[in-house]
């Protein structure tokens, strides 16, 4: 699972899989549902996300991690084991 945000037009998109987005449907004004061709859910875009979440913050609770990688500005860890 990634998290790329996107300051330029305030998109948040969580990408949970690697397969290509073949459908998309709108649950909420400006929040998109991607899937691939079989209909499994691959990734959710969230527009305006400032206003909706909290971007400062980023918590996993009871994920089973191996390996969290940070990129990006601000991150001072590139890589840090988990658990």
């Amino acid at each position: 699972m990634k998290f790329h945000y996107y300051a330029d037009t305030d998109t948040l998109y969580i990408d949970l899989s690697e397969k290509e987005s073949a459908d998309s449907l709108e649950v909420a004004p400006g929040v998109v549902l991607d899937f691939d061709a079989e209909g499994n859910l691959v990734g959710i875009d969230i527009d305006r996300a400032s206003a909706l979440i909290d971007l400062s913050r980023l918590e996993a609770d009871g994920l089973p991690l191996g390996r969290i990688l940070l990129t990006g500005p601000g991150s001072n860890i590139s890589t840090a084991r988990a658990g």
